[in-house]
Formats: structure tokens, sequence, C-alpha cells
């Protein structure tokens, strides 16, 4: 009984498959990206989240994650594999995200048109 329970076999959690019309990475983007994946060694996909916070209300959350949640949902771009929960994608449709690496305000930059208004440092968001 215990082996069978050993064997028994791990499903891997299909994602949904969604488009750059809910998010797009410019190619700087991508290319940061695969600097912190080779980097890290920590995942195989960018997870882009919204969570509460930050001073207009909405925050940005990025992370690497070896694989997808029930329910998200997947999007190709500019070669790189980035997961988005549903919750998320309602509030992050259309955004698209780039990399500056300037000394002043460098950093990624989200581009949302579902923000009615936004901080100065680009971090957070509101609807």
């Amino acid at each position: 009984m215990l082996l069978a329970k050993a064997q028994k076999k791990v499903e891997t959690v299909k994602a949904l498959k969604g488009d750059e019309r809910l998010i797009k990475l410019t190619e700087a983007a991508a290319q940061k990206c695969r600097q912190l994946f080779q980097r890290e060694g920590e995942g195989d996909y960018l997870r882009v989240a919204i969570t509460g916070g930050g001073c207009n209300g909405l925050s940005y959350n990025m992370s690497f994650v070896m694989s997808p949640k029930a329910g998200d949902i997947e999007v190709t771009t500019a070669d790189t594999q980035v997961l988005v929960d549903t919750k998320s994608a309602l509030y992050l449709k259309g955004t698209i995200m780039d990399y500056s690496d300037s000394l002043m305000a460098g950093g990624f930059k989200f581009s949302n048109p579902n923000a009615k208004s936004s901080c100065s440092c680009g971090e957070s968001f509101s609807v």
C-alpha cells in the first residue's frame, strides 16, 4: 500500500493559454528577466500578480516560479513565459511591462491602461 502511494504520479497543472493582449513584455524587460532567471536559477516562469498595498492601493508583484497553479493564464511574450492568476488578469489586461537601467527611475515599469492613477515610483496604482 505504501509503495503504491509513493509511486502515485504527481499531476501537473496546465495553465490556460493567453496572449499579449493580457500582458506584453518589451525586449528590454524580457532581456532583464532572462538575466535574472539565470542569476537566480529559481523557476521556469515569471509570475506577475496584483496585490493590495502601496500608496495607491494596488501593487505589482513579480516572482519566479517552477510551475503554474490551477487557473493561471500563461502568456508567451518576447520569448518569456509569464503566468498571471485570473484575479490579477482583471487588473493587468493590456499592460506593457518595460525595463530601464537608467540611474534615475530605473527598473521595471508598467504601462497599465486600467490604472486611473499611479504613484510617482510606478509601483502602485488604483482603478
